[in-house]
């Protein structure tokens, strides 16, 4: 092999495993030399034991030696968000207050994880309860830059090559931010696709979780894998999902029609996302429409600070209130402020909610994907925050699936993503969206 196996993507290194050319094991022992080389700089790792991977690869291998079936993950190594708990491994959530917490039992996606034949690596650094405050991970482009949060260890460990998939969770803009900032591929499907069992809760209304992947395939594959029905989970949804891998190998019918909404906040995008941007529409040229949306669009924000907020002060007030001192100062005035939210201001903002979902329904009858950005621009300085999610806000609170694209650089030469965001539970009509979106910004490119 011409490369080193962390090099691969999860794909390629499945099909390398299937043809007998590479072991999990030697999968497993090349990403843990990469974390070993690098992660003290990074600091993507909240848990990891080595002996403990090194011993599911092993028996991934002799499962695949016995001629038994094989999942579509068999030997990939994969590293978990520390929100997500794992019957094997500490899930501490990126706070003392829960240091050295042990749960009982496994998430449902660590379940289907392990069905599918995932080597459960570790767990990767959180912000505080997956938050805003920074966590100790930084940008693998950049140690001087942040990774973005809240999925901070997912996003950088994938950046980093210490595994070729990780799984966060975004209740605003915390897997298509990190991941446009360490210049990887991120996917949050439709809301209730993957199921949250097991998870922290912040909010149950805007709480997804979504992929990191080095290839947009390989977002789409851990996705498909993680995706199901979980009758515990109250937005997961009773009906098929549709085959996101297979639409990122999909070739459009007819060219794809786009939107470009002028938002009032689009003028928080630095000079080179704007301009990165503007080169992107030239590509695209006709298929992009722009649109001033109606301002009741732009109100959203508001709607998602106020049921984010509610809700995570009703899950998780207890902890607050017993340990108070132990909250950062980012995190407290938030929650102070929460608490002055009335339960009618907080029902009317689940009605809009409601209403914003209803209109992204009609919206789509018309254009096949949102153009967007994923963040205002190049990842921030370490430690002054984890950036800017208002280019996630609207999708997020609507549970539309969003897809980020590394196809932009900033004026350090850090990446920038591009964002497209489709129609609920048509996930798979927009990676092939997103597909045909790459190859032309490719062929431009060339």
């Amino acid at each position: 092999m011409k490369i080193k196996p962390y090099e691969l993507t999860a794909t390629e290194a499945a099909a390398h495993m299937a043809a007998g050319r590479l072991s999990s094991a030697q999968l497993v022992q090349s990403c843990l030399d990469r974390i070993a080389e690098t992660d003290g700089t990074i600091k993507a790792w909240a848990h990891l034991d080595t002996e403990a991977a090194m011993a599911q690869a092993v028996a991934c291998d002799t499962h695949r030696q016995a001629g038994l079936a094989t999942g579509p993950l068999h030997g990939i190594p994969v590293g978990l968000k520390d929100i997500i708990d794992t019957r094997d491994m500490p899930t501490q959530r990126g706070t003392p207050i829960f240091a050295g917490r042990q749960p009982e039992e496994d998430a449902r996606v660590v379940e289907m994880l392990r069905e599918a034949g995932a080597v459960i690596m570790g767990k990767t650094v959180t912000t505080e309860l997956a938050f805003m405050h920074p966590s100790e991970t930084r940008n693998p482009m950049n140690p001087e830059h942040s990774p973005g949060g809240s999925s901070s260890g997912s996003a950088a460990a994938v950046a980093a090559g210490h595994v070729p998939l990780a799984v966060g969770t975004q209740t605003n803009g915390s897997v298509i931010r990190p991941a446009s900032f360490c210049g990887t591929f991120g996917l949050k499907p439709t809301r209730g696709t993957i199921p949250r069992t097991g998870v922290l809760q912040t909010s149950k209304s805007l709480d997804q979780l979504g992929t990191f992947a080095r290839t947009l395939e390989d977002a789409a594959l851990l996705a498909d894998a993680i995706a199901g029905y979980d009758q515990r989970d109250c937005e997961s949804f009773a009906h098929p999902r549709p085959n996101m891998a297979a639409g990122t190998r999909a070739t459009p019918p007819v060219e794809p029609d786009l939107v470009w909404f002028d938002l009032p906040f689009n003028d928080r995008l630095s000079e080179a996302a704007r301009e990165g941007f503007d080169g992107v529409m030239e590509v695209l040229g006709p298929r992009v429409s722009r649109m001033d949306p109606a301002e009741q669009l732009s109100d959203l924000v508001t709607v998602q600070a106020r049921i984010h907020e509610y809700e995570i002060v009703q899950h998780q007030g207890h902890v607050f209130d017993a340990h108070w001192d132990q909250i950062s100062e980012t995190l407290k005035p938030i929650l102070t402020r929460a608490r002055n939210i009335s339960q009618t201001e907080y029902e009317d903002a689940v009605a809009v909610k409601a209403s914003a979902q209803s209109f992204f329904d009609d919206f789509f009858t018309e254009y096949d994907a949102i153009l967007a950005p994923a963040a205002a621009g190049e990842a921030p300085r370490f430690g002054d925050s984890t950036g800017d999610p208002i280019f996630c806000t609207l999708w997020t609170l609507a549970g539309l699936p969003a897809v980020t694209l590394p196809l932009l650089v900033g004026e350090t030469a850090l990446p920038i993503g591009v964002q497209l965001i489709g129609p609920a539970h048509k996930d798979d009509r927009l990676l092939r969206t997103a597909a045909w979106v790459q190859r032309h910004i490719a062929a431009a490119a060339a």
